[in-house]
């Protein structure tokens, strides 16, 4: 039986740079300043778009970026308090959206308590063992008269010891807090590819023991996806695969590179993702908009029915619904992050149409099983053209994309018999001929035909 995640169209806000907060906690003092508040129209908005569950953090009391976690049950101060979060997943839950929030696990801040007292009491700490690598012979880029292991040499994030069964228990702790007190729906695991596996399992057991729905999400880039989406470990991982795909087939308009990455991972005769539920995304917090990827924004509409389509968790990140811009500039990530403001983008938003493919896209969803639950067949491939079907129980949706500057001829096979078929984003019904579905497609076209038993 499907569980609500398998089902769900994912919205991903970073709240720090949405609510416009400073970049430094100190740059506005120790007050708490309420301005999570200000996302109850997102939530308005966000069920609007058909979005069944939004992916919200980093939230954790911390100093700069979210991820230099100072205190793990209090939320930012610059983004309020406790009781604003509650009032922020109380109205999502009102509203039929489920609630996951970003947990780091692997590191802490400098300001965490334990940081803070192996400074103070070095070797007669009693958190010297809860980070890697301590050595009191050695010495920190912040002259600390220590050594530490820190996430990628970043030395204002400390790795914490995972193997430690004190901070394993002190992190499930905190986990329960977040269920307990906010009814969270889920974690997505902040940097999972460098997460001790065994505190995986037991982050795995503990959650499903406080909420036998809660899902568990893992940042993972490189690797094999299959190595943390088990069974014990984690229900997904974010599939940077086909984020690559995505674009770049497209840039190139190389549709083979999307379909070879597809059929790599979940073709019905040898997928080796095939049966995980990979998050999929166009972009995010750690990469250019989608807008500035694309070579050309004519683009967006096959990005996106590909993003809805395919097999896969879809995500949508803040902004980028309406065409919002945003590029890494000397390294660094705010521009990915802007303060943004809803009416402003109901009024003039930079890509007018989006909007409305969007929720297309998320109603036919919502009402197919067979873009949740059903088996992939490639249909129709060339470099510029690319059709595909999700069959499940005798009935079929067959997606078609166009990467080409001008209009394209499909005919494509009709993977189930004696069916009759309508396109969703025209409301056409098609006649399907000598069992092909027969479809003038404009340049950089899509199109999604719902097929059913005739």
């Amino acid at each position: 039986m499907s569980k609500w995640y398998d089902e769900a169209i994912f919205y991903h806000i970073y709240p720090l740079g949405l609510t416009g907060a400073p970049r430094c906690r100190q740059d506005e003092g120790e007050e708490t300043v309420h301005r999570m508040r200000e996302l109850d129209p997102w939530v308005d908005h966000m069920k609007d778009l058909g979005i069944t569950a939004v992916y919200i953090g980093p939230l954790f009391e911390s100093t700069t970026h979210g991820y230099d976690t100072k205190d793990y049950k209090k939320v930012d101060g610059r983004l309020g308090d406790n009781e604003d979060f509650r009032h922020f997943t109380e109205k999502c839950h009102e509203n039929g959206i489920r609630v996951v929030v970003d947990g780091v696990f692997n590191h802490t801040g400098r300001e965490f308590f334990a940081f803070q007292d192996l400074q103070k009491n070095r070797e007669n700490s009693p958190y010297r063992y809860w980070y890697q690598d301590v050595n009191f012979g050695g010495n920190s880029p912040y002259n600390d008269g220590f050594w530490y292991r820190a996430w990628r040499n970043c030395y204002e994030l400390a790795n914490l010891n995972l193997e430690n069964p004190e901070v394993r228990n002190y992190l499930l702790d905190v986990v329960r807090f977040w269920i307990e007190e906010f009814d969270i729906d889920g974690i997505r695991l902040d940097c999972a590819d460098c997460l001790n596996f065994d505190f995986m399992k037991e982050l795995r057991r503990a959650t499903e023991e406080k909420k036998e729905d809660f899902w568990l999400m893992g940042e993972v880039i490189h690797g094999d996806y299959a190595r943390w989406v088990k069974p014990d470990i984690l229900h997904s991982v974010t599939n940077y695969e086909l984020w690559k795909g995505l674009y770049s087939g497209h840039n190139d308009h190389n549709y083979f590179e999307i379909a070879h990455t597809i059929r790599r991972q979940f073709d019905a005769n040898g997928g080796i993702y095939r049966g995980c539920r990979l998050y999929s995304f166009v972009d995010n917090h750690d990469v250019n908009r989608i807008v500035n990827t694309l070579n050309e924004k004519a683009f967006l509409r096959s990005v996106y029915t590909l993003l809805y389509t395919l097999p896969g968790i879809p995500s949508v990140y803040y902004g980028s619904e309406y065409g919002v811009e945003g590029k890494k500039e000397w390294g660094g990530d705010e521009h990915l992050r802007p303060a943004l403001t809803l009416s402003e983008l109901e009024a003039n938003p930079p890509v007018p149409e989006l909007m409305e493919i969007l929720r297309t896209l998320a109603g036919v969803r919502s009402r197919e099983k067979a873009l949740t639950d059903g088996a992939y067949r490639e249909l129709m491939l060339t470099n510029r053209q690319y059709a595909f079907g999700r069959i499940l129980d005798g009935e079929a949706v067959v997606v078609a994309v166009n990467n080409d500057d001008r209009e394209a001829r499909f005919e494509i096979p009709c993977p189930v018999s004696g069916a009759v078929a309508e396109e969703i984003f025209t409301k056409k019904e098609i006649k399907i001929e000598n069992g092909r579905i027969i479809w003038e497609m404009p340049a950089y076209g899509s199109a999604v035909f719902t097929v059913k038993q005739g």
